[in-house]
């Protein structure tokens, strides 16, 4: 007989948010909305997401396959008391959420491709600076301009290790147009409160491809805003230190006076170069996400209690690999589904304790092998586990028969 199918999601234990969400037009809106269940996109469900996070500001460039999300914020974020900006590229965009952020608002970008290389820089700008922010990346086919209509996932890597320097990164990738919608929610919120730069990448079918989506009531989705500091403007120090990593921000124009600058900084937020101040300042941006890594990491496992071969896949492929399993299930083959939702800090632990019974990995992508040489890493000192690798670079996505297929010829 068929075992039942079983999924199950490690994620961080809900905790008290860790500011009230404001009282404003925008909230107030936001919870009389009608919720109904509709048939959206998962750019769409980005846009959506955005603005339940509490998102009032929008600055960003139109980019396929991306465009629908500035489309859309530009009708519903003045409706709403936010602010809506088309800049003239993708520098200019990176730099217009960092300000506006920096001026107390919740802010996000979109982009694509070309697009998300341009704004490297920035994004480094905002993680030094520990500059809440969120930048969407709907993966293309490139390098270059590549093809523009085309799923890609070549951007895993870049995600983590495109701006120069050290800058730990938190990057989530969701699988379908629900969690679209609800990892948008998750990356503005922990942009907030961990005072950075959050990535949320979605492969181009996943950005177009439309599903019914039942959005939840106002009163049950968590909303987090960033901690305001409680002390005397002149007690106050931008960069404070504290157990957990995390610190109040205060915004220009309420009466706190701080430096930013994207120099080596102290405290205070002034440029540095003493050797313990430049190394404070790094483990702080280290810390806060080492520390902190069981709040950040959250993976599904599907079916792998008695699996000897695990596929991991992440985003569109993973919905691919799902429908694999099952197929693989039936002629009695016993596989399960491994599928991060945080990409980056690399779910290192988790991955290393399910695949510890795990005979064959199998690690289909769609680009030429980004994800496969973070499990090579993982399983490097075991000479029993055996990788099957499958990557596809041509527009087209790996279809639950190729996974299948070649699964069975590398068995």
């Amino acid at each position: 007989m068929q075992k039942k199918t079983k999924t199950t999601k490690t994620a961080p234990k809900p905790t008290k948010p860790t500011a009230e969400k404001p009282d404003s037009k925008l909230g107030e809106l936001q919870t009389t909305r009608e919720r109904k269940t509709v048939l959206m996109q998962g750019n769409e469900a980005v846009a959506y997401g955005a603005l339940d996070a509490g998102c009032d500001f929008f600055a960003g460039y139109p980019i396929t396959p991306s465009t629908e999300i500035a489309e859309i914020l530009a009708l519903e974020l003045p409706k709403r008391g936010g602010v809506f900006v088309q800049m003239e590229d993708e520098i200019a965009s990176i730099c217009a959420i960092t300000g506006a952020s920096l001026a107390g608002a919740k802010s996000l970008t979109a982009t694509s491709g070309p697009g998300f290389s341009l704004m490297q820089e920035g994004i480094g700008f905002a993680r030094i600076t520990e500059t809440p922010c969120v930048v969407v990346n709907v993966q293309r086919v490139g390098p270059s301009t590549g093809m523009p209509t085309s799923c890609a996932q070549g951007e895993i890597q870049q995600s983590r290790w495109g701006s120069h320097g050290d800058s730990p990164a938190i990057v989530l990738y969701p699988d379908s147009v629900k969690e679209c919608y609800e990892l948008t929610i998750r990356a503005v919120n922990l942009a907030e409160k961990y005072r950075t730069c959050v990535i949320l990448l979605l492969d181009e079918v996943l950005g177009h491809m439309r599903e019914a989506v039942s959005l939840p009531d106002m009163a049950n989705v968590r909303v987090i805003s960033r901690i305001k500091p409680t002390v005397p403007p002149h007690w106050y120090k931008h960069y404070d230190k504290n157990q957990k990593y995390l610190s109040p921000l205060a915004s220009y124009g309420e009466g706190y006076r701080f430096h930013v600058t994207g120099l080596t900084h102290d405290q205070l937020g002034f440029p540095t170069n003493k050797v313990t101040e430049a190394a404070e300042m790094m483990d702080r941006l280290r810390k806060k996400i080492t520390y902190n890594i069981r709040d950040l990491v959250q993976i599904e496992s599907y079916q792998m209690e008695d699996a000897k071969i695990a596929i991991f896949a992440a985003g569109i492929v993973a919905r691919a690999a799902k429908a694999a399993v099952a197929m693989a299930r039936l002629e009695g083959i016993p596989v399960g589904l491994l599928r991060p939702l945080t990409i980056w800090p690399f779910p290192d632990e988790a991955v290393r304790k399910m695949l510890r019974d795990v005979d064959i990995v199998v690690v289909p992508e769609l680009n030429q092998g980004q994800l496969v040489r973070e499990i090579q890493r993982l399983v490097k000192d075991r000479s029993d586990s055996k990788l099957i690798k499958i990557q596809r670079v041509n527009g087209q996505l790996i279809s639950p028969q190729d996974i299948l297929s070649t699964m069975k010829e590398g068995m």
